[in-house]
């Protein structure tokens, strides 16, 4: 089942949009890079307002950013930028000389945090995971904690990494209490909103990112919920005093001259550490015009509603038993076969229960007929995270979805 398909359920992207469908062949054809305006002017300018609008809806008046090639390499954006800020040293003598830095996310952070702090040479023990709720958000008052004793222990605090919507419960970490601290501590807030930023078309759903307008950088990933198509990932920089440029530039006098005719701050791929990129903003820019705000807006709220239709048909069957109740599209929930139903008190009850998903699984690849993932998490044993992203999928769909989650479990 590939992931254009409306039983792909698999990861947080899935359908095909016949519009940004269109803009990948132009991009495609035209086989250029936006890292000058002169090589791709048109796809510059679109690049510029697509961002633009990207930061008006974080609540920025102004501001900067870049296309990356995914969200792991936005975080690890953010993660540069912010060391390079508070010691601009680092870009030329390195983190020999610089002090311990500590970074601070969630227990439920993406895993690119921990890539990035080391490729960035940062180290992977200096990455501190913060404690989080039942729910898995953020504790604020545990990343106080975390921040003093990483003082104590003779670190520098640096970055604070807030995420809105966590890869598997979907979790929103409460922005406005962590920026309290960051801005009490002088660190630098990243939220990485690749999965839950685009709730903020959504007015009925941008609540969620409360507190979003106070970070230093965001991460957004179109190619998620507005089904842009891989890869489309914005890197979103609050600063407009050219930060980016300064970090990352070296002005290779082959791509960047300054004497050219033309405005050369259009030539904008000195921002970025890739040379040649693809024209990711071209896609969203086409799919935007195309359907509106308003139009996206509803295409997250139609996969929220879908999302809310097989909550309740989940609480409706047996065997099927949640494993919280979902905050935004993430649905988590285990499949109880008829031989463990009424025996959560064996000693072996959860030990059998965490096989069932990966046998579930098995015979649904080998079938053929969807795809649905499934995973630990902590102490609780494999269960499935349900993702509705396509609008594309009916209800039929969703019944269907759990009629064969039972029918492929039910002799387990």
């Amino acid at each position: 089942v590939p992931p254009g398909h409306p039983r792909f359920f698999n990861q947080l992207f899935s359908g095909l949009d016949h519009h940004a469908l269109a803009g990948r062949f132009l991009t495609e054809t035209l086989n250029t890079s936006p890292y000058t305006y002169e090589v791709a002017p048109v796809l510059v300018l679109m690049e510029e307002e697509v961002l633009a609008k990207l930061r008006e809806l974080v609540g920025w008046s102004s501001g900067d950013g870049i296309f990356a090639p995914g969200g792991s390499m936005s975080n690890m954006l953010a993660m540069n930028v912010a060391r390079f800020r508070r010691f601009p040293e680092s870009r030329s003598r390195g983190n020999w000389d610089l002090p311990r830095l500590g970074l601070f996310a969630s227990q439920e952070s993406h895993y690119s945090i921990q890539k990035a702090a080391a490729f960035l040479g940062i180290g992977t023990d200096n990455v501190h995971l913060v404690r989080t709720d039942e729910r898995g958000k953020m504790i604020p008052e545990e990343l106080e904690k975390e921040i003093q004793r990483v003082k104590a222990e003779g670190s520098e605090p640096l970055f604070v990494c807030a995420t809105s919507g966590t890869t598997v419960l979907g979790a929103f970490d409460p922005l406005g209490a962590i920026a309290d601290i960051c801005a009490r501590h002088g660190l630098w807030l990243h939220v990485d909103a690749a999965w839950g930023g685009s709730a903020l078309l959504s007015p009925q759903l941008r609540h969620l990112l409360a507190g979003i307008h106070r970070a230093d950088s965001v991460t957004w990933n179109p190619h998620k919920l507005l089904m842009v198509g891989l890869q489309c990932s914005a890197f979103l920089l609050r600063d407009n005093s050219g930060l980016l440029q300064r970090c990352h530039g070296v002005g290779a006098s082959y791509l960047f001259q300054r004497d050219k005719f033309y405005d050369v701050s259009l030539d904008t791929g000195d921002k970025s550490p890739q040379c040649g990129r693809r024209a990711d903003g071209l896609k969203l820019w086409i799919l935007w015009k195309a359907v509106g705000s308003q139009g996206l807006g509803w295409r997250v709220e139609r996969a929220f509603a879908a999302t809310r239709y097989l909550l309740e048909q989940v609480k409706k069957r047996e065997g099927f038993q949640l494993v919280m109740e979902p905050e935004f599209l993430n649905l988590c929930f285990w499949f109880i076969p008829p031989s463990l139903r009424g025996q959560e008190s064996s000693p072996e009850f959860w030990d059998k229960l965490g096989k069932v998903a990966p046998a579930i699984k098995e015979k649904m690849i080998r079938r053929g007929s969807m795809m649905v993932g499934y995973q630990p998490h902590g102490s609780r044993v494999n269960f499935f995270r349900q993702i509705v992203t396509n609008p594309a999928v009916t209800r039929q769909d969703l019944d269907f979805f759990l009629d064969e989650i039972q029918e492929l479990g039910w002799d387990l």
